[in-house]
């Protein structure tokens, strides 16, 4: 018993200077480690996901059945793919808009048979390069600024909390709604595409008018409230089910509803990226099982829409918030408008 106390006592005792110092160092080159990986998270995450990106791309080509003749015939369509990701990744709207009316162009003119299945199905497997490295671009630029800051700013990191919170809330109520809608939902095709152009339609116009007749306003938010959370679960779910039936919706919604919540342009376009690539990555699995993809047209224009989901942030902030509203706006509505024409 006395031998134990004694143990006992033994151990608190005032440790020694050198064993204090040591264990100061080790916390150190801890710190040092996490500061490290910080810093480098920016450079390891484009080498990850161009990686994988790569090999999903070689695995089309190895896999995929692929017309050499086709590919002749559609030689046009990288530039298709890089202006689409553009628009795509600089404003926070989905590729699809540019996609889907092009599609549809080249079905009527029987340069390829398309139906609406399949055009939906080749749409999200474009946005998925696309809009995947311009994900990783608009992080990858925030991470690089975040740790050239000894200290961040609490305005920064209120920004950054409010960015990953968008996107958790968003997808929380998006990724359900879409594999219900892809498992359970049974659209006649006609119904399909006037439902995309009513919808495509009203996104645009409702966007010009706010931008063109709301003045600017001042006092950013960086905060979300109550009614932005609930509101951000519907956007959600309806972009979720847009996104099933036309691969494109949950990053107009999200982007038209943080540029009116008067967001900075960093926490409008991000999230929308972000969640709209997360969004067709999960949408992609049930087309693969089940739909006769042109694989063709895919090859094309991925590359293209990986290029233009690079170069797009850059546009996006040299352009500013109101100028990516009106050219997000002008493209929806008059696409929509086109195939109003075209195909009523």
């Amino acid at each position: 018993m006395i031998s134990a106390t004694k143990q006992l006592l033994n151990n608190f005792k005032p440790r020694s200077r050198p064993s204090v110092i040591a264990d100061k160092l080790k916390l150190t080159r801890l710190y040092e480690v996490l500061d490290a990986f910080k810093r480098n998270r920016a450079r390891a995450l484009p080498l990850i996901g161009g990686g994988a990106l790569f090999t999903a791309y070689c695995a089309i080509w190895l896999f995929g059945t692929i017309s050499y003749q086709i590919i002749l015939d559609l030689f046009y369509f990288p530039l298709i793919g890089v202006i689409g990701a553009i628009i795509a990744n600089a404003a926070g709207v989905g590729g699809g808009v540019v996609f889907i009316p092009a599609f549809n162009i080249l079905s009527a003119n029987d340069v390829i048979d398309l139906n609406m299945k399949k055009i939906v199905a080749i749409s999200l497997m474009i946005q998925c390069f696309g809009m995947s490295v311009g994900s990783i671009r608009w992080f990858a630029q925030r991470q690089t600024k975040t740790a050239a800051l000894s200290k961040p700013a609490p305005s920064r990191a209120d920004k950054d909390v409010a960015l990953w919170r968008i996107i958790m809330i968003v997808l929380a109520g998006c990724l359900p709604a879409l594999w219900a809608v892809q498992i359970f939902a049974d659209f006649e095709v006609a119904t399909l595409l006037f439902l995309f152009k009513i919808l495509s339609l009203g996104l645009g116009i409702f966007l010009l008018a706010t931008t063109l007749l709301v003045g600017e306003k001042t006092g950013e938010r960086s905060q979300l409230g109550a009614t932005d959370k609930r509101a951000l679960v519907i956007i959600g779910v309806l972009g979720g089910v847009s996104t099933a039936l036309f691969s494109v919706g949950v990053g107009e919604l999200l982007a038209l509803y943080l540029f009116l919540r008067n967001f900075p342009l960093y926490i409008c376009v991000a999230p929308a990226v972000i969640v709209s690539a997360i969004t067709v990555i999960s949408a992609a699995p049930w087309h693969l099982l089940n739909t006769d993809i042109e694989w063709e047209i895919v090859v094309l224009a991925a590359p293209g829409a990986m290029i233009g989901g690079y170069i797009a942030r850059p546009i996006a902030e040299k352009l500013g918030a109101k100028r990516l509203k009106l050219l997000a706006a002008t493209w929806i509505s008059v696409s929509s408008l086109y195939l109003m024409a075209q195909y009523s």
